[in-house]
């Protein structure tokens, strides 16, 4: 296959193209057997490339690894040490800047909203986002809401 996938995304994968279903678990098993399928190394695989090279927050990395049908104790332990390579705030401010530089005009409220909006979509911690708004924008931030505060 082209790029890694969870047990979960092969079992769907093999259920779908299989012609004989009774014989999935057994592949499923023989796969993970010889080491092909293991969701610990995959999860840890996925979050650091997720933080290296798409700069995406821990909230972001764990909701899609869910979805994979990754279990929680892999998750937690693969994000710990993918965010432990990294900081938060620089991968913040690196997306922060990106966006400065493509926006118009100046810095109003509405663009501060769309950029926190932004920032939360991609999987970081309000409050580092806050903090790092403030940095850019230089200026005293208005209290945003808490996402599902409304």
């Amino acid at each position: 296959m082209r790029r890694a996938h969870s047990i979960h995304e092969m079992k769907q994968y093999l259920n779908r193209r299989a012609d004989g279903k009774e014989a999935v678990p057994n592949v499923i098993a023989r796969l993970r057997e010889q080491n092909y399928l293991n969701d610990e190394r995959y999860a840890a695989e996925f979050a650091r490339q997720r933080t290296q090279f798409r700069r995406q927050g821990r909230f972001r990395i764990a909701r899609e690894l869910r979805a994979r049908g990754v279990p929680d104790r892999y998750i937690d332990a693969a994000l710990v040490s993918a965010l432990a390579e990294t900081d938060e705030a620089a991968l913040v401010r690196a997306r922060l800047k990106r966006k400065l530089a493509l926006a118009r005009g100046p810095l109003d409220q509405r663009k501060i909203a769309s950029l926190y909006a932004s920032l939360l979509r991609a999987g970081f911690s309000p409050d580092v986002i806050r903090a790092e708004l403030k940095r850019a924008s230089k200026d005293d931030m208005p209290d945003l809401p808490e996402p599902g505060d409304e």
